[in-house]
């Protein structure tokens, strides 16, 4: 144990003191909000110069009204070949031809345009013609607007939770579907990202010959044991680097532009909406419920209990990878039967895991060993069963001890060889070697 803690020591120290690592670590989060600022600015001056876009409009039907809230609307009299002919000489966004339309059906209706337009510019002009048609009917059968918004009506459910014990909690299905689906995304790429660290780290170490020198002091399995958690170790504190400084570096760009980092805007509107006055609304009370119930403390352990169970048993895998080959590029076809398993745990999750947490398919994937870490996460705002929660920490922990068992037996050969021809069936010989 002492020596794998001196590898640990020794990897972390080597990534630590790189050139590479600093820049790295302090780089991006200058880079993050750079990008803020430099988008903020843009939309900031956007917004200031911006200019209504102009649509001719060719009304044959004599019930368009223009709404000029989005768009400069200009009539055109005349036939719909010399709009046309027009519309191309000048530099107006579109034209707009309105035939005479069925109220019931309205169909006919087509808008020239000299760019392929956007959904959202499709959907503005929908959007009028949609309401113009609605005051027209409501017209035709003397029906006020007045009605219409008093018979329309919205109902919102609201979820409580009762456990075991008969202890109610208050729920929010898209906020937990949020959670879910941030966790699991967040899973996934930490995995993948500091596993191909494991294995780059191996490449370059076995391809230098130092591992030679190592490998005659401790066995092989204490180096790469330690190779494992040292990058862990050297992974956990870039990650918690990156969050404090792009949080910080973040809410002073944004302070910068007179805004405010998204929860103290949701924070300033809420106090704007609900003075001290009346804090004891009862929607107020209900959505400072719903947010102080979420249990932050059981997801942050959750997440670095599956990640670091994750990490480990991917990590092991990569590090084989690693030790068998002599370049990343000999890795390329040893990769992707890894990332199968992440790769249905990622797709899982917006399959069946958020839309059906509770489901089998979503249970089962989040028992399995190797797409627990990221179908958990997804599952855990939902509310996970103890039993189900223990079997799959449980399973994982035991899916590392076999990775790790699998990856030592390769690794303890494939480290020490060079310029062999690998391919799976050289691994399965080299797993099946004797001590």
């Amino acid at each position: 144990m002492n020596k794998i803690w001196l590898i640990i020591q020794r990897e972390f120290l080597n990534r630590v003191q790189k050139k590479s690592f600093l820049i790295a670590t302090i780089l991006l989060p200058l880079i993050f909000p750079a990008l803020m600022a430099i988008l903020v600015y843009v939309a900031i001056e956007q917004k200031k110069n911006a200019t209504k876009d102009v649509v001719h409009y060719l009304d044959e039907s004599k019930k368009f009204v223009p709404d000029t809230a989005k768009y400069i609307f200009r009539k055109f009299d005349g036939s719909l070949e010399e709009a046309k002919k027009t519309f191309q000489k000048d530099q107006s966004y579109g034209l707009l031809y309105i035939p005479d339309f069925d109220l019931a059906h309205p169909r006919g209706i087509t808008l020239y345009t000299k760019v392929n337009p956007s959904p959202n510019e499709i959907g503005d002009l929908e959007g009028i013609l949609e309401n113009r048609v609605r005051e027209l009917k409501m017209t035709k059968f003397n029906i006020k607007q007045e009605v219409l918004d008093s018979i329309k009506t919205d109902i919102a459910i609201q979820t409580i939770n009762i456990s075991e014990e008969g202890d109610e909690q208050t729920s929010d299905s898209k906020v937990l579907f949020g959670i879910g689906m941030a966790c699991g995304i967040m899973m996934y790429i930490f995995i993948f990202i500091y596993g191909a660290q494991i294995m780059q780290g191996v490449i370059e170490e076995k391809t230098s010959k130092v591992v030679e020198v190592i490998v005659s002091s401790v066995k092989p399995f204490q180096l790469m044991m330690g190779k494992i958690m040292g990058l862990a170790s050297v992974g956990l504190l870039q990650f918690l680097i990156w969050i404090i400084l792009i949080t910080t570096l973040s809410s002073v760009v944004l302070g910068y532009f007179g805004l405010d980092m998204p929860q103290q805007q949701m924070m300033n509107e809420m106090s704007q909406q609900y003075p001290e006055a009346q804090m004891q609304n009862p929607d107020t009370m209900e959505l400072l419920n719903m947010i102080g119930a979420i249990p932050f403390g059981y997801l942050i352990f959750n997440f670095l209990f599956y990640f670091l169970g994750g990490y480990l048993l991917y990590g092991a895998l990569f590090a084989a990878v690693g030790s068998a080959v002599d370049s990343p590029a000999e890795a390329q076809q040893f990769m992707f039967p890894i990332t199968i398993p992440m790769l249905i745990s990622y797709f899982g999750l917006f399959t069946f895991i958020l839309d059906d947490p509770h489901g089998p398919i979503s249970v089962w994937l989040s028992i399995i060993p190797f797409t627990s870490p990221i179908a958990m996460m997804g599952r855990i705002g939902f509310g996970v069963p103890v039993w189900q929660l223990i079997l799959s920490m449980l399973c994982l922990i035991g899916g590392f001890i076999f990775t790790t068992w699998v990856a030592a037996r390769i690794y303890r050969v494939g480290i020490l060889m060079h310029g062999t021809k690998i391919n799976y069936k050289v691994m399965a010989k080299w797993f099946m070697m004797k001590g």
